[in-house]
């Protein structure tokens, strides 16, 4: 059964909704911080990781504000998507773009987490 955006749309979820939206942005941006930074940074996996992690957090952001019946499944892949995204990032640590962008990520993962429970 799908939900109304306008009266569905709890407080948990616009906070995870707006997590989701800031790690989406953090991964776009620094993905193109790696790419302007040149081949150093430039590892693919790291790179397909941001833009996953990125992807699934619209997907999750849409789901959400879609009412989907899949919302709580789809938060837990995100979440497990964010984990480790950030675990990547991490692995920067002298690396202010990428200590922030995994900042991020943990934030919406922690959200994500908390959206599993909720009911459709």
């Amino acid at each position: 059964m799908m939900m109304m955006m306008t009266e569905s749309i709890t407080p948990e979820m616009q906070t995870c909704i707006d997590a989701c939206m800031d790690c989406h942005k953090m991964c776009m941006e620094s993905m193109a911080y790696c790419m302007s930074k040149g081949s150093k940074n430039m590892d693919m996996g790291m790179m397909g990781m941001m833009r996953d992690c990125a992807e699934m957090c619209m997907m999750c952001t849409n789901m959400m504000m879609g009412g989907s019946e899949f919302m709580g499944r789809t938060c837990m892949l995100c979440a497990e998507m964010c984990d480790r995204c950030a675990m990547a990032c991490e692995k920067m640590s002298d690396d202010k773009m990428m200590m922030d962008c995994a900042a991020a990520c943990r934030k919406c993962a922690e959200s994500c987490r908390s959206m599993h429970m909720m009911p459709a």
